[in-house]
């Protein structure tokens, strides 16, 4: 993939599935090493750096059910922080004040296993941010929700005071973002504002559409 610097508060990826959405965004946090080139965040290589990376970088993967791996709520979102060895004490005023934030208090307790979609994506994301890292990388962060849950979840994450990447099928939640890349066989076609980069994804989504489209003959 070609060089690409990511310096805005806001990008979303789009591009058809097997485009390499999620091969980049794993790159960014050193979940996957590039075979070629480096990958590098604030200066470190994930290559050589990677559990630094990880720390800046937080991860939330398309399918919160494979971040939640605890049975009670509150002990999965500090699960992060008894491995950073936080005491048990704070760690639970940490995750506290995180699920506050979030407008989900009300999961402290609650067994995993009960949680709606809705409420494993908030679960998953507080996992995330309760570590505090500077960049938010997500998978299509709206793929389980309902309308309702997915509005409030861009109303959420746009209140969040750090960067995010997010690849998405959801061309709405990307209007209000900074910069958009479109992805087509794991390279960059198209890298704009929303507008731009999202009609250029349509017309390329068109194409695609239609040079796939079955022929009838007589």
């Amino acid at each position: 993939m070609e060089h690409l610097d990511l310096a805005e508060r806001r990008i979303g990826v789009v591009g058809a599935n097997g485009s390499g959405k999620s091969t980049l965004l794993r790159l960014l946090n050193g979940l996957l090493l590039p075979a070629s080139g480096t990958v590098q965040v604030d200066g470190l290589d994930t290559a050589r750096d990677g559990r630094a990376v990880r720390r800046r970088v937080g991860f939330v993967f398309a399918d919160p059910g494979e971040q939640i791996v605890l049975p009670v709520v509150g002990e999965d979102v500090a699960f992060g922080l008894k491995n950073r060895g936080v005491p048990a004490g704070q760690r639970r005023a940490m995750v506290r004040d995180q699920l506050d934030r979030l407008g989900a208090g009300h999961l402290l307790d609650r067994s995993a296993h009960t949680l709606s979609s809705g409420e494993r994506q908030l679960v998953a994301l507080a996992g995330v941010l309760v570590m505090n890292p500077a960049t938010l990388v997500l998978d299509e962060p709206t793929g389980t929700l309902d309308l309702v849950n997915a509005l409030r979840l861009a109303t959420l994450l746009d209140s969040l005071d750090l960067q995010l990447v997010a690849a998405s099928h959801d061309l709405g939640l990307l209007e209000a973002f900074d910069r958009v890349l479109v992805l087509d066989e794991g390279r960059v076609v198209a890298d704009d504002v929303p507008a731009a980069a999202l009609e250029a994804y349509r017309r390329l989504a068109a194409r695609t559409a239609a040079s796939d489209r079955p022929t009838v003959t007589g």
